[in-house]
């Protein structure tokens, strides 16, 4: 079997694979900035289609005037230069876009994937030109390159999500796919000692997925960026402009997920103190659950101040565990129990009974887990309380207006199960329209509270309750209608 005959379906194929490996990719260059919503998501996937739309019209349209392997090779060279076009610009460009997040999304996503997009979709129907030996089984070549692309894609979907960007991560895997191309545009510019040349292609291939160098975990830099098989994580140091003091941050997907200081155990941001309020509402609870790992500065706190507590933490990313163990003291303790797994995963087959549920768990861009924000989600909650039960859940918001739609919503889906709800805003207790830390508690007693303690601390966050009339504007949440990043996107209008 001469592998020159199959050249061309071993271009479509890897080429297919590429372009996937380059959209998932793509939400990783993206998440830092911008998150990954929905909103994010669309964007990228509208942009790629696009593109590659106008790429089969172009390449089609190039094919039928000279069709010959130099111009496929000089195709699949500029795909290349266009990745590392990307390489070179995408943090300079990202880091410039402080504008609303859709149109940044947008616009950001056709600079960055469009044009490699675009080239590489003139490759299957330039290949399928030249693959064409008779009218008579057009159809048939034609099918057989396409169908050969679908699967390069899908293998290269599975590759990527399970193996390439949690091993590899966003700038060495660009860097890879580059490279790739440049080696198929080489080997496709001249068509002699096809063997040799594809044993140059899988070797670099191979060489390069195999290269201890690319180490995911730095153990050097202060700047650590990581990818995960979830996540893009960023962890540095910084100065906190409150206490002047220096912090080891965890951002994840460019937002502050968890914050430690270097000199001492105290808890960084404020709104993770709010979380201690569980004492007033229900001063003897036990065991307890938190929604949100992150740096697991919450939870280190709250195993050196209730000595006599439980506390089970659900992450669902198993890395950032590890990294908080790595860089955020995070040690083993016979009360505290970590569960790898979605949220309302593990809400739907607990059989556990607690006294506190802590929710601070975050998908992108102050947007909760839309699964973990519905009324059957929260009834689920209320069901795993005992009858003393708390919620205490923290969501960035306003109170009033449009950007406060998402908390109005979010509101009204606790109070259509708890008696009690109450909101306690972190910064400012007075002006509702302030996207800000907001705490809300959900009782499942029916028994008034009072709002005042004789620990000062305590006293202090109740302080901040909210006294206001919070208007009923907003449909309660549930699992068929829950447009959670569309209110979120209101805060950044």
């Amino acid at each position: 079997m001469k592998l020159s005959k199959y050249i061309l379906e071993i271009i479509v194929f890897v080429c297919g694979a590429i372009v996937m490996i380059f959209e998932l990719v793509g939400s990783r260059v993206l998440g830092p900035y911008f998150g990954t919503s929905t909103f994010v998501w669309t964007s990228l996937i509208g942009v790629i289609l696009g593109s590659l739309s106008l790429g089969y019209y172009f390449g089609g349209k190039l094919a039928d005037k000279n069709p010959n392997f130099r111009n496929l090779s000089l195709i699949i060279l500029f795909s290349s230069i266009s990745i590392g076009f990307t390489i070179l610009i995408k943090d300079c460009l990202l880091d410039n876009l402080q504008t609303n997040i859709l149109i940044a999304s947008i616009f950001s996503s056709i600079i960055l994937f469009a044009p490699a997009n675009f080239f590489l979709g003139m490759v299957s129907p330039y290949a399928a030109k030249l693959k064409l030996e008779n009218l008579n089984t057009s159809g048939k070549t034609i099918g057989n390159l396409y169908a050969l692309s679908t699967a390069g894609s899908i293998i290269g979907t599975f590759l990527s999500g399970f193996y390439l960007i949690p091993h590899f991560g966003t700038n060495k895997l660009l860097i890879i796919l580059s490279l790739i191309l440049v080696t198929i545009s080489l080997i496709t510019y001249n068509n002699k000692n096809i063997k040799l040349k594809l044993f140059i292609l899988f070797s670099v291939i191979i060489s390069l997925f195999t290269n201890y160098g690319f180490t995911y975990l730095s153990k050097q830099s202060e700047f650590i960026d990581i990818d995960t098989t979830y996540n893009r994580i960023w962890i540095y140091n910084r100065i906190d402009t409150k206490t002047q003091r220096f912090v080891k941050t965890m951002g994840i997907n460019n937002e502050n997920h968890s914050s430690m200081f270097l000199d001492s155990d105290e808890l960084v941001n404020e709104y993770t103190k709010y979380y201690n309020l569980a004492k007033h509402f229900n001063p003897n609870f036990k065991n307890t659950l938190m929604f949100g790992g992150a740096g697991y500065s919450y939870p280190k706190n709250f195993l050196a101040n209730y000595p006599d507590a439980r506390i089970d933490i659900v992450e669902i990313d198993p890395m950032i565990t590890e990294l908080a163990k790595k860089y955020f003291k995070l040690e083993e303790n016979k009360r505290l129990t970590i569960f790898h797994e979605d949220g309302r995963v593990f809400l739907n087959r607990t059989k556990k009974k607690y006294d506190v549920i802590f929710g601070d768990a975050f998908s992108s861009h102050y947007s909760l887990p839309y699964q973990l924000t519905t009324k059957e989600a929260v009834q689920k909650k209320y069901n795993i309380l005992n009858d003393n039960g708390i919620v205490i859940l923290n969501i960035i918001s306003a109170i009033d207006g449009e950007k406060g739609k998402f908390l109005r919503a979010e509101y009204a889906t606790y109070k259509s199960l708890f008696p009690q709800v109450y909101l306690f805003p972190v910064t400012t207790q007075n002006n509702s329209k302030v996207v800000q830390n907001i705490i809300l508690v959900a009782l499942k007693s029916k028994i008034e509270q009072g709002f005042t303690n004789t620990n000062q601390e305590l006293n202090d966050y109740l302080q901040h309750l909210w006294k206001k009339e919070i208007a009923n504007d907003m449909p309660i949440l549930t699992d068929d209608f829950a447009p959670v990043d569309y209110y979120i996107s209101k805060l950044f209008n």
